[in-house]
């Protein structure tokens, strides 16, 4: 992975956390480097043990990590990284991931070596649709529920995300339910129904 992925887990371990805490993740990780070089690639090993050194030290879930993470993704390193491309991919969530290919094939004119996640995107409503998401790395579905979360900050609009295949479960791929605006309210009221009817 490109070294601006493991800036990113730095710069949110440090604002949350301090840099103590970053300290003591790379340690426990066996990760000895000073500064991420954003444009240089690193071993996707080191992000995953990065995460797996976070989800011990902080005592959260790794799935956390990686949902935290990808909130923070969209909101702070995205935007920061690529701003104008992330204003040119949409005006609403939904044109949004539907353009997601598009996002991804200019990302890569800017990092050659970049191996991005397909996106692909089915059963398209006016407030929802069904994300499928195909990656070469294994375990990374969490991110993608933090990144809807970022995204709905972004969009200003709440969003709602269910995981309805699991690639850790045997699924081909992951696969989401995708719901904001007012899809989102009345799945958010549904579950929450669900919940007290328990």
């Amino acid at each position: 992975m490109y070294g601006m992925v493991n800036r990113a887990i730095e710069d949110l371990v440090c604002e949350k956390f301090g840099e103590e805490a970053w300290e003591q993740i790379k340690a426990m990780a066996g990760v000895d480097v000073d500064l991420f070089v954003r444009n240089e690639t690193y071993p996707d090993d080191v992000t995953y043990r990065l995460v797996g050194a976070a989800s011990r030290v902080l005592g959260v879930n790794a799935g956390v990590v990686l949902e935290t993470f990808g909130e923070h993704w969209i909101v702070s390193t995205a935007r920061d990284g690529y701003g104008e491309l992330l204003d040119a991919a949409g005006k609403t969530l939904g044109e949004f991931l539907m353009n997601l290919p598009n996002f991804h094939s200019r990302i890569v004119l800017i990092f050659p070596k970049l191996n991005p996640p397909k996106f692909v995107c089915t059963e398209v409503e006016e407030e929802s649709l069904r994300l499928h998401y195909h990656s070469h790395r294994p375990g990374l579905a969490p991110m993608v529920v933090g990144m809807m979360r970022g995204l709905g900050k972004m969009f200003e609009t709440d969003v709602v995300t269910d995981m309805v295949a699991d690639r850790a479960a045997g699924a081909e791929h992951d696969e989401f339910i995708v719901r904001w605006g007012s899809a989102a309210r009345a799945r958010t009221q549904h579950l929450a129904a669900e919940a007290a009817a328990a």
